[in-house]
């Protein structure tokens, strides 16, 4: 089992090391307690038989925000997704999507979301 978590903090730590340009851009915006709360990239989460990273996850408000690339429109990545997402609604957290399109060209709206999602927690 110590085998595997090392394995998720070192997926999590590659991750933050190789960031999108769109993850890029939204931590810009959020890092540092800029909306007022603090959020964590790359995040590593280990439930009794789940282990994920997220993209980035606010434990305070219970609020991860995941960032979509194409390849998350296949099916079974879809559903892999859907999945994911009712695992950390029943453990209490809200998910927020966004693709990166929105992130890299709409970034205040994004912004304004996830204000609000903040607000409503």
């Amino acid at each position: 089992m110590f085998q595997e978590q090392v394995s998720i903090y070192s997926i999590a730590r590659k991750l933050r090391l190789n960031m999108t340009p769109a993850e890029e851009k939204l931590w810009n915006e959020i890092r540092n307690r800029k909306l007022e709360v603090k959020f964590r990239r790359q995040t590593p989460f280990i439930f009794k038989e789940y282990r994920y990273v997220v993209d980035f996850c606010c434990f305070e408000k219970k609020l991860i925000i995941e960032i979509d690339g194409g390849i998350h429109n296949l099916d079974e990545i879809r559903e892999y997704d859907e999945f994911r997402e009712e695992v950390f609604t029943h453990k209490g957290y809200k998910v927020i999507r966004f693709n990166n399109d929105e992130v890299l060209y709409n970034i205040d709206q994004v912004i304004n979301k996830i204000k609000n999602q903040i607000r409503a927690n």
